[in-house]
């Protein structure tokens, strides 16, 4: 079975006011605080500026959504992840906006790379948003991110 995320995760509070100005934008909690929005295609066709660019290692992330979530960071920390997963191999990347401006990647762990000594990539920015690992799991595990293994299951 495969796992797809595509999302922008940060303070619950913080992605409502920052949803409020995205009609498409459809939110799902996270623990510890924290809010998903997945990248379903017609967030990604509301958000996109309709050029090609977009941050270096990222499949998903639409041109030129990175200047909103620089802006949308101006209010606390925000992140932008993808993980994609089919029968344990595959592939993370993320990157981090604090401030407005990037903070923290892009991070990226390809197929058949080992995890970092720091983590994983979606792990790395989550720590950033204020995500506390348990004992025995990892941030990632932490917020609950593996309650659903496609982006629309978080909305529907």
């Amino acid at each position: 079975m495969g796992y797809v995320l595509h999302a922008v995760i940060a303070d619950g509070a913080l992605l409502r006011g920052a949803a409020r100005d995205v009609a498409a934008a459809r939110l799902a909690p996270l623990g510890q605080g924290l809010s998903l929005m997945p990248m379903t295609d017609t967030l990604f066709d509301a958000v996109t500026d309709g050029g090609p660019a977009r941050p270096p290692g990222f499949r998903r992330l639409p041109g030129g959504f990175d200047a909103l979530l620089a802006t949308w960071s101006a209010a606390g920390p925000v992140a932008y992840v993808e993980a994609e997963y089919f029968g344990g191999v595959g592939e993370q990347r993320a990157a981090a906006w604090g401030g407005g401006t990037l903070v923290l990647g892009p991070l990226r762990v390809g197929e058949g790379q080992g995890l970092p000594a720091a983590g994983s990539p979606i792990s790395q920015v989550l720590r950033r948003l204020g995500a506390v690992a348990g004992t025995d799991e990892d941030e990632f595990t932490a917020v609950g991110l593996g309650r659903h293994r496609d982006p629309e299951a978080w909305i529907g």
